[in-house]
């Protein structure tokens, strides 16, 4: 397994990790591990959600929301 040295984090940033990490039962290692993963993973994610097509759905969803909430408010009312 490689190793990754960050240096030069500030001394704020350290804390707030070292408070987090202990909050969860967790090391500073696991935390900033998983930031780094989750940072990766969006990013990947952002960049095939960039290459999809944009679905047209015909009506745009706030009306078609609209319509359904007035559809189950009548259907309450009996």
């Amino acid at each position: 397994m490689a190793n990754l040295q960050v240096k030069n984090v500030p001394d704020a940033l350290h804390k707030k990790v070292r408070a987090y990490a202990k909050r969860r039962g967790r090391t500073v290692r696991d935390v900033v591990l998983s930031a780094i993963s989750r940072e990766i993973e969006r990013e990947e994610f952002e960049a095939r959600l960039a290459k999809r097509r944009p679905v047209d759905l015909g009506t745009p969803a706030a009306r078609a929301l609209d319509e359904v909430r007035k559809q189950r408010d009548r259907d309450l009312r009996g």
